[in-house]
C-alpha cells in the first residue's frame, strides 16, 4: 500500500495498482470555491483488519456527515515513513483533519461515531452528552 489519494469512483491507487474491493478506499472531490471542505489524513499501519476497520469507519463518518466536502487521503507508516515521521505518528490508526483549522488529531479506534465526530469538531462535547440536542 502506498499513499493513496484519488475519487471515489477510482478503484486503484495511485500507483497503478488494482485495490482490493473491500479495501474501503476512496477519496469524495472536494467543491470548488473558497471552501475547501475538510482535509484529512489516515495513517495506518499495513492492510491489516484494524487498518481496513479504520479506513472504513471514517470513511463511512464522511459519507454520512461531510456528503462530498471532504478529501481523505491514507497512508501506510510502514510504506511512507518519511511522512509518518514528519507528521510524528507515533501510532497507527491516526487521523489528522489539516482543514478547516484547527489541526485535530485522532488516534486509536475510529469505530466509535460520536468520538470521530468530536475529533473533526463536528460536534460539540455537550451534544454528544445529551444525543438529543
Amino acid at each position: 500500500m502506498t499513499v493513496t489519494r484519488f475519487p471515489a469512483s477510482d478503484t486503484h491507487a495511485t500507483d497503478g495498482n488494482p485495490l482490493p474491493s473491500d479495501s474501503g478506499y476512496g477519496v469524495a472531490a472536494l467543491p470548488d470555491g473558497p471552501d475547501l471542505g475538510y482535509v484529512l489524513t489516515l495513517y495506518v499501519a499495513s492492510l491489516t483488519p484494524r487498518s481496513s476497520a479504520a479506513i472504513q469507519s471514517v470513511r463511512d463518518v464522511c459519507d454520512k456527515h461531510l456528503k462530498g466536502r471532504y478529501s481523505l487521503e491514507v497512508v501506510d507508516i510502514y510504506e511512507q515513513p518519511s511522512l509518518a515521521k514528519r507528521e510524528q505518528i507515533l501510532a497507527a490508526p491516526t487521523l489528522i483533519k489539516h482543514l478547516p483549522l484547527p489541526l485535530r488529531r485522532l488516534i486509536g479506534d475510529m469505530a466509535d461515531e460520536h468520538r470521530v465526530l468530536l475529533g473533526l469538531d463536528l460536534r460539540t462535547r455537550d451534544a454528544s452528552q445529551n444525543p438529543s440536542a
